[in-house]
């Protein structure tokens, strides 16, 4: 006798359809999401009529429900736990935390109960490094988890505050914490919309001109000059224009866009606002990590709010420009942080990046141009607009002007956002976080896709040229401390498997590329790599840097190979 399959009620799914359905397939993804907190997952015949709805093929919602780690086709537990397995995580017992709260439960990994509500996996990074180890059970983030005691955190958790933010000057993080988020007015009268104001009453021209005499490049990592990025838009043919924020904060060691959008969230939309003014745009897109569920809750609120002021919305402020802003949820994916896997990704693709040229200045979101700027970036843009790029330039450096945020963790005693005048000192910095515990081995620059600095860098000063001239990468301000304790060798493990398990497998240097790594760096991790091996770990790396499509590929290896040369020992023969 077969086993009939199980019914599923799909007159549930009509208010959803309802929504989304005029959007057609650039709805594909929050119509997914919508459905899956229904029903618990995606079954067949759910998947079929949103098919139906949106007009895209079965196939291909297949692809992008396979290709994103927290949509699932199969039956998932209704209160998820997901325990971060990332480089700060893992190293305080996240790996073991993933085993001892699935079996507190009465699981395997990956396992759902028998009554449906419960279900453990490991997350490769929730974003929450400051507050290592970390676990997001359902939406709620968990920081400092106690490993061996998962009756404290999974039975009853409790929410991680905001983190610890810090440094001087506070500029873009001076109202973190201390108003509640959606407060218009609290906002207004702490400085904030000043910078839209001024923008509605200046040409557009002029708004780009102070944004390039300020010197403000892009926060995420690739330091392109915001103001160029905006000119080329601005001016390239076409009717519809789309600024994008890209808030998928996903590179382990990076919290800053958290912070920034749990914390004054009006800041970042003030600066998607007078990006658009500035570019011509009508319409915004703030792309959220789905490992932000508290952020996304926020920012809906802080949405509705700016609108109902008369800051988002028709006729902004009686000023005859009009700018909405659409809230976006990501599913789980490393790749989408890429500006071009993003866009596909709200198109309701799966998140490969595209092939570049065309940039997305000319061709970018819908094919039309588009400005697509980290969280940070926005709200220095705010910042500058309202005071000035003379104000803007008086700290930093020359060629690095302003404040920047730096995620501090690891071995330190205060980990959290720091904010500090480019040019500040690695050693100062690490002495706003509290010191280090213990005496320190090493610093990873940039984050997972960064490199490694030693114990003899201290004074290395914390701004782009600095930096470059030290070979040492910026990134996205990820300063991530390690102390003579600990076993880098299990730290680059860490790595090697973050990378593995999130390249999108477009492209073949990457995909193999990646595997390798983690073969040869298993062999590190156990003390068995010889001479061959390290040489092998180079030419994968630099096959990695010059083929690959995107950065995730460029930048793989990079950490790990400059542990290997800075530190031969290490992997050779375990000292160290």
């Amino acid at each position: 006798m077969t086993q009939s399959a199980p019914s599923f009620d799909l007159s549930l799914l009509d208010p959803i359809l309802f929504d989304h359905a005029p959007g057609g397939r650039a709805h594909l993804l929050p119509t997914l999401l919508e459905a899956q907190r229904l029903y618990g997952h995606i079954p067949e015949p759910v998947a079929e009529a949103i098919g139906r709805a949106l007009r895209v093929p079965l196939a291909d919602i297949y692809g992008v429900l396979e290709f994103y780690t927290m949509l699932y086709s199969q039956p998932a537990g209704r209160r998820i736990v997901r325990v971060c397995i990332s480089p700060m995580c893992s190293r305080l017992g996240g790996e073991s935390a993933v085993e001892v709260a699935a079996h507190h439960l009465g699981l395997h990994p990956g396992q759902v109960s028998a009554d449906g509500e419960w279900m453990v996996e490991g997350a490769p990074c929730l974003g929450l490094c400051d507050m290592a180890p970390a676990a997001l059970v359902g939406d709620v983030p968990v920081g400092q988890i106690e490993p061996a005691s998962p009756e404290r955190w999974v039975d009853a958790p409790s929410a991680a505050g905001l983190g610890r933010v810090g440094g001087d000057p506070r500029w873009l993080t001076g109202r973190c914490g201390q108003q509640r988020p959606e407060d218009v007015k609290a906002y207004i009268g702490s400085g904030g919309f000043a910078g839209l104001h001024r923008a509605l009453q200046e040409p557009p021209a002029t708004i780009i001109e102070e944004v390039k005499r300020a010197g403000l490049v892009g926060r995420g990592g690739a330091a392109f000059p915001t103001a160029t990025k905006w000119e080329m838009a601005a001016t390239a043919p076409g009717e519809a224009r789309y600024i994008v924020c890209n808030a998928d904060e996903s590179e382990p060691g990076t919290f800053k866009d958290r912070v920034l959008l749990e914390g004054d969230p009006l800041m970042v939309l003030e600066g998607m606002t007078l990006a658009g003014y500035a570019v011509g745009a009508r319409h915004g897109y703030l792309y959220v990590r789905g490992e932000y569920p508290r952020a996304q809750e926020i920012l809906r609120r802080a949405i509705v709010a700016a609108a109902e002021a008369g800051y988002l919305g028709v006729d902004i402020l009686g000023s005859g420009y009009s700018f909405d802003i659409e809230l976006r949820s990501g599913a789980g994916a490393y790749i989408c942080g890429e500006e071009t896997a993003l866009f596909e990704s709200i198109e309701g693709k799966r998140g490969f990046p595209r092939l570049k040229p065309p940039y997305p200045t000319t061709h970018g979101l819908f094919g039309a141009p588009t400005v697509i700027n980290n969280v940070e970036t926005l709200a220095a843009a705010a910042w500058i607009v309202a005071n000035g790029a003379d104000a803007y330039r008086s700290i930093g450096t020359k060629e690095s002007p302003g404040s920047k945020l730096f995620c501090v963790s690891g071995d330190v005693a205060e980990a959290g956002v720091y904010e500090v005048p480019y040019g500040t000192t690695l050693g100062a910095l690490l002495r706003l976080a509290g010191g280090v515990r213990g005496d320190l081995k090493a610093v990873l620059l940039g984050g997972a896709a960064g490199a490694f600095a030693g114990p003899d860098q201290l004074d290395l000063p914390m701004s782009f040229e600095g930096l470059l001239a030290a070979g040492l990468p910026l990134g996205s301000g990820v300063v991530a401390a390690f102390n003579q304790d600990s076993d880098l060798r299990e730290t680059l493990l860490s790595l090697a498997r973050f990378f593995a398990h999130e390249s999108c497998g477009k492209c073949f240097p990457c995909q193999l590329g990646t595997q390798r790594q983690l073969e040869l760096v298993g062999k590190i991790a156990e003390r068995r790599a010889r001479a061959e091996d390290i040489e092998s770990l180079e030419d994968v790396g630099f096959t990695m840097t010059n083929a690959s499509l995107c950065g995730l590929g460029m930048t793989a290896a990079s950490a790990i190979v400059s542990a290997a040369r800075r530190w031969p020992e290490l992997v050779l023969d375990g000292r160290g």
